[in-house]
């Protein structure tokens, strides 16, 4: 069914999604109409797909509103603003491949900060407060200190694609510090993995993924032959990194909890971080072998060089988020791993 006009709006329940077709921000948009809120998404569809609409609205009854808009073109994305009535925007959309970055740093600036800066200028320009930008916990670096709390110092970024995490951070603090009525929170995800357990939507890497968990679910579905473990003489129990990994319907609710705080009028300040991990480490190798034990199979993989740019360990202080935001990580990782070899056996048709 379709959203009913939407000039009837409530504009406090309803909430743009900028990259909502994407794969945080498809689930993102699930627990938000699940919620009871109004969704708009706009996509430009670079790196996602019109299928994920579909699946939004097959898992909840609900079809949001969805405009193929790209966020560097102002003038589209006035029209958007023009359109709908929402007092609440979820900035997802970005360019996220750390190695991309590395070799075409301007199309990553280019793309990552002036689409972010439109958002802001829109929202300030039409009046709307509350913006909930996706960062990530590549601004902590290679940290002196683990767990990593909100206060952590940010070390210098590995990459441009941190940087530009870095750079949209101190956009949003300076913005809601210089203009009354602009409320800022920004997330910093760790490693978000797995699917919605109806398996109607995930991550769907275009070529060879970037991330651990789709090349291990195309290795298991036999599309990679073997799966490479970067590095393993890191100073860590087995040798391999520590990462903290999040279960996406998880991370999605995250953003609910953050909106819920900035529509209530609750934030203690007007720009406000919150971490979002489990405040588990857990090693690539003990992904690998969990994933094999609950899905019952045998992965090809083998040691490999480590990587540049990667750190070894990073993970999650997150009483900020359990005590302040009310919200924590519920999915173990079994399950989480569960849901992305269902999700990629449905996409490859596997029984």
């Amino acid at each position: 069914m379709e959203h009913e006009n939407l000039n009837n709006m409530e504009s406090k329940k309803c909430v743009l999604v900028s990259g909502g077709a994407g794969y945080i921000g498809s689930h993102t948009a699930v627990e938000l109409i699940n919620a009871g809120y109004e969704v708009v998404v706009i996509d430009n569809l670079s790196n996602s797909n019109k299928d994920s609409i579909e699946g939004i609205e097959k898992i909840t009854g609900l079809r949001p509103a969805f405009e193929i808009v790209d966020t560097c073109d102002i003038e589209q994305l006035k029209a958007v603003f023009e359109r709908y009535k929402f007092d609440t925007v979820i900035h997802f959309a970005a360019y996220k491949a750390v190695g991309e970055s590395m070799n075409e740093p301007l199309k990553y600036y280019q793309n990552n900060l002036v689409s972010f800066m439109n958002i802001v200028a829109l929202m300030k320009e039409f009046s709307r407060p509350n913006i909930l930008f996706s960062s990530s916990a590549t601004v902590y670096g290679d940290a002196e200190q683990l767990p990593v709390t909100e206060s952590t110092p940010r070390q210098p970024a590995t990459s441009p694609y941190g940087n530009t995490k870095q750079i949209a951070e101190d956009i949003l603090r300076d913005c809601c510090r210089a203009y009354q009525g602009i409320y800022g929170i920004a997330l910093r995800y760790f490693n978000p993995i797995g699917a919605h357990p109806s398996a109607l939507i995930g991550e769907l890497p275009r070529g060879v993924p970037n991330n651990l968990v789709p090349f291990v679910t195309q290795t298991a579905a036999g599309i990679r032959e073997c799966l490479s473990v970067f590095g393993s003489d890191y100073e860590t129990p087995d040798g391999t990194c520590l990462r903290d990994y999040i279960d996406v319907v998880d991370l999605a609710k995250a953003h609910v909890a953050a909106v819920s705080r900035m529509t209530d009028g609750k934030m203690a300040e007007s720009y406000e971080i919150f971490n979002v991990g489990t405040g588990c480490p857990v090693s690539v190798l003990e992904l690998l072998t969990t994933f094999e034990r609950v899905n019952n199979l045998k992965l090809p993989y083998k040691m490999v060089g480590r990587r540049p740019g990667d750190v070894p360990a990073v993970w999650a202080e997150t009483s900020r988020a359990n005590d302040v935001l009310g919200w924590k990580a519920e999915r173990s990782l079994e399950e989480t791993l569960k849901s992305a070899w269902e999700w990629e056996k449905s996409i490859r048709n596997i029984k």
